[in-house]
């Protein structure tokens, strides 16, 4: 009996070792293969009866199974659940391997199986009589034949599900029991992972050089694997792999407590919890190796089959659980159906709620690593070797990918490029960027990121709140990064898409980069607003969500491609230390304008002559005021909110930091005409009349250093202006009377003598006209003509308002109303009604006010010596304001009389002499 067990037992063996190989040296005979498996079939039942196996395993019977009765294969069952014991023994270990490879080759030679799934074999036709014997007796067509009726729907009795479950946990554990592992597979695990056979160590070390973590693997290889992960299904429980069940026992334990055990949303909520502290290096890799396979077949998620099958059917054409289709590939699938899933009702058929809210867990669970998107690790492997070798952290490689957009090839592209567009709508498929934005989210967004259907709302509100406090920097990263990728296409903002999408075929076709179409559009609409046009080429729709985009844009230079590209230099040479966001960028530039390069100083006027025109794309102003313009705006049209601003900026609940960004902003407009649109509109009649020589030397894109405006305060002075443009001057003036900063003429001409002469006025906290008085003190001190000349401007402004003096304007306030207040302000009235009160000897005037305006005219008296008058009415002032007034009055009156009585004179001869004429 013995020898008898012992040539069974070669003779099993001999078989087992057919199947493994490829060319096989000793053929067993058809016939001689059926008796061998109906011996093993007969001894199923009680272990006693295979004879080599009860000698190999009598120790490990008493030892592991000491307490199981023999019968009904219950003994075998025993074994097999101890075979990776480090105490069973080798003999045993082999005995019982031949055993479950026969198993695998025909499934009745395990008894408890072939028991307990006989009915429901039968019931789902698994065993048709027209099919090969040797085909249909295996496990895996089993297997795969039930697992399909429970995948169905159908009912399969809970004994046979358990039994299959114990086989499916076999084969997942030892490779060796899966001929075409063997086959397929043996170059690579000898090279790669010999000596790791336990508990299913030797399958997920393949499956990790099939991901790309070792080296490389045959095709014939990782499809064997393919077919191995479909057969054992461990996607539907993860207990099935017994390597990911040891690894993540404690994740699970923690993590996914609240899930029943065997429930397939275990897995899912493994990949919920990636990368996250709750997660363990080693399941970490045990986990994405397996879904690695599971993500290149939707079949093998059991929760997204179950609730989409019924949607592949019916959109993607696919047939049964293991069925498969060479027009529908298992990798196709999911695509088609992520395709679907973000349709509108109007783009036609589109997924059952319940198939969309899967389809969106798995996409949100695949953005967690590019292995996992089987199309763009197929389309973009040789591109994430070129661009983004060394992007090894979480998330890194798709980042990389987008940001390298322009560079990869077509097809990569198109993936990369539709992926960006799909996470435009629906940004939480970004799931590690969702979880660094939590904080943000549950704070500000957490209404939208309630929403169903996300329709790019999630992310609008995240970049709204991009600096709030509670920010972190990973969020902020994620968000900006995202936002510079919306900048490549404007597909990539999908509320700017619907909103624009027939607005940009229409006004802008052929034009890709979304920073080219808020250009095209925006312009379309300035030019409708400045024709008046009757209606608008840019629909409604779309104009709103232009501004929203327009303003997004404002917050970081680098959403303005063309002016990053032209001041890159620039900022790495001045603003190098300053961080991207909040416009710091812009504003650094802007402060040190003129040490810029030719290119980017254009840029920046260019720039500044927009947010001048339109003040809420003024992103510095806005931030820094928002206060404020509630407090004194609230009504104001967006392009008047400077001008609204600086009307109050002198209110004693003005914010000192809105205040001093409003005088950065009047700096900039005194600099130049044309970045101050009030003015501009007031005086365009006067800039060409007196200024023509000014604008013919003027470059469309660089300052004019307050020449035009300088040029209009002389007219002022001498007023010559239309009213309106001298309304504008006269607020310039009076200004500028108060911060020398104001006026960049004399900033720059007097930049010396304020430092010399006035340096303490100059480094005074609050600006109150106190250099302008050092100046005019220091008058004859002055050296430099251009200052004097400037400072003896402001002399002559004074004279024609006295509100432009703020000095003797408080000074002399209250004696303005006593004396004069029934005169108007302007054209030199007031200060003429002060000069008579000074003449007068009757009116007692303020000592302050007194000794100010003698300082005034002695001032002027100089002037006038200095720089004679320029016309009639620079005499008139003059004579007016002058020490001799009266006496050059009377020497005026005198002449005009004598020329009176010569004109009388000559007027009586001439008509005595036409008189005698006549006569004649």
């Amino acid at each position: 009996a013995h020898s008898q067990g012992e040539v069974v037992a070669c003779l099993e063996k001999g078989l087992v070792k057919e199947a493994e190989e490829t060319d096989p040296r000793i053929q067993v005979s058809d016939q001689c293969k059926k008796a061998i498996l109906r011996v093993a079939e007969l001894s199923s039942d009680d272990f006693h009866l295979d004879r080599h196996l009860y000698f190999a395993c009598r120790d490990d019977r008493e030892r592991f199974c000491e307490n199981t009765q023999a019968g009904e294969g219950r003994v075998y069952k025993c074994l097999f659940n101890h075979k990776f014991e480090e105490s069973m023994s080798e003999k045993c270990r082999d005995a019982l391997t031949t055993r479950q490879k026969l198993i695998a080759q025909d499934y009745k030679v395990s008894y408890s199986l072939a028991k307990s799934c006989k009915s429901d074999l039968k019931k789902y036709r698994c065993n048709v009589e027209n099919l090969p014997r040797s085909r249909e007796a295996r496990l895996s067509y089993l297997l795969m034949c039930l697992e399909s009726a429970v995948h169905r729907g159908r009912q399969v009795s809970s004994e046979c599900q358990g039994e299959m479950l114990d086989y499916r946990r076999m084969l997942m554990e030892d490779f060796s029991l899966s001929p075409e592992i063997i086959l397929s597979c043996r170059g690579e695990i000898e090279h790669h992972c010999s000596g790791l056979h336990r508990k299913g160590r030797t399958l997920h070390c393949l499956m990790k050089v099939v991901r790309g973590e070792k080296g490389n693997v045959g095709l014939n290889c990782q499809q064997a694997l393919q077919t191995l992960i479909q057969e054992t299904d461990p996607g539907a429980d993860y207990r099935i792999d017994r390597a990911l069940n040891e690894a993540c026992e404690s994740v699970i334990q923690t993590a996914c407590k609240h899930i029943r055990s065997g429930d397939p949303m275990i897995l899912s909520c493994l990949m919920e919890h990636l990368y996250t502290e709750k997660m363990v290096e080693d399941c970490e890799h045990r986990l994405l190796e397996l879904q690695y396979f599971i993500s290149r077949d939707w079949k093998l998620d059991t929760v997204l089959y179950r609730k989409c099958q019924g949607d592949a059917s019916r959109l993607c054409h696919t047939h049964g659980w293991n069925e498969t289709s060479e027009l529908m590939p298992p990798g196709a699938v999911f695509s088609c159906l992520y395709r679907h899933a973000y349709r509108t009702e109007e783009q036609g058929r589109r997924l059952s709620r319940e198939c969309r809210a899967e389809v969106q867990r798995i996409l949100h669970q695949r953005a967690m690593d590019v292995k996992l998107d089987p199309a763009l690790q197929d389309k973009c492997m040789i591109d994430l070797g070129k661009w983004c070798s060394e992007k090894t952290e979480t998330g890194q490689e798709l980042e990389c990918l987008q940001d390298h957009l322009d560079d990869l090839v077509s097809d990569c592209r198109d993936i990369v490029g539709n992926l960006t567009e799909l996470e435009s709508e629906d940004i939480q498929i970004e799931a590690l960027l969702m979880r660094a934005c939590e904080p943000i989210i549950q704070t500000f967004c957490h209404e939208v990121a309630d929403n169903q259907i996300d329709s790019g709302d999630l992310m609008e509100c995240l970049i709204q709140n991009k600096h709030q406090k509670e920010m972190n920097e990973k969020c902020a990263i994620g968000v900006t990064h995202f936002q510079l990728v919306q900048m490549k296409d404007f597909r990539f903002s999908y509320k700017f898409k619907m909103a624009c999408k027939e607005d940009v075929l229409k006004l802008c076709p052929n034009i890709k980069k979304k920073v080219d179409v808020v250009i095209c559009l925006s312009t379309t609409v300035r030019n409708d607003t400045l024709q008046d046009a009757k209606e608008h080429r840019v629909s409604l729709k779309c104009r709103k969500q232009l501004r929203v985009e327009e303003l997004e844009m404002t917050e970081d230079i680098r959403l303005e491609p063309e002016l990053y590209e032209a001041c890159k230099s620039d900022i790495k040479n001045y603003c190098q230390n300053v961080p991207y966001g909040n416009a710091q960028i812009i504003e650094c530039l802007k402060e040190i304008k003129k040490q810029l390069s030719t290119r980017c100083h254009q840029k920046v006027f260019k720039l500044q002559e927009t947010e001048m025109m339109d003040p809420e794309l003024d992103y510095t102003l806005m931030r820094v005021c928002k206060q404020m313009i509630k407090r004194f705006c609230p009504e104001a049209d967006s392009k008047n909110m400077l001008q609204c601003l600086k009307q109050n900026k002198n209110s004693e609940v003005m914010d000192p930091k809105c205040k001093q960004m409003i005088t950065k902003r009047q700096i900039t407009q005194n600099t130049d005409y044309r970045l101050n649109p009030v003015l501009r509109k007031a005086c365009k009649a006067d800039i060409p009349k007196f200024c023509q020589n000014i604008l013919n030397r003027a470059k469309d894109d660089t300052e004019l250093e307050g020449q035009v405006i300088s040029c209009l305060k002389l007219k002022y002075a001498d007023q010559r202006l239309s009213p309106d443009c001298e309304d504008q001057i006269r607020v310039i003036i009076q200004e500028s009377a108060l911060d020398y900063r104001l006026d960049p003429q004399l900033q720059m001409h007097c930049s010396e003598e304020i430092s010399s002469l006035c340096a303490e006025e100059a480094a005074a906290q609050e600006q109150t006209g106190q250099v302008e008085e050092c100046l005019k003190v220091n008058l004859l001190k002055i050296k430099t003509e251009m200052c004097k000349k400037e400072v003896l401007n402001m002399l002559k402004e004074s004279k024609a308002d006295i509100f432009v003096d703020p000095v003797l304007h408080t000074a002399c306030a209250l004696d303005i109303k006593h004396h004069c207040a029934a005169i108007p302000p302007g054209r030199g009235r007031q200060m003429s009604c002060l000069m008579e009160a000074l003449e007068d000897k009757r009116v007692r005037l303020q000592p302050e006010c007194k000794k100010r305006l003698n300082d005034r005219i002695e001032m002027w008296s100089y002037a006038a010596k200095v720089a004679p008058a320029e016309g009639f009415s620079d005499l008139a002032m003059q004579v007016m304001t002058s020490p001799s007034k009266n006496y050059i009055l009377s020497v005026i009156t005198v002449g005009i009389c004598v020329l009176f009585l010569i004109g009388l004179m000559c007027g009586r001869i001439t008509k005595r002499v036409t008189r005698e004429l006549k006569d004649r």
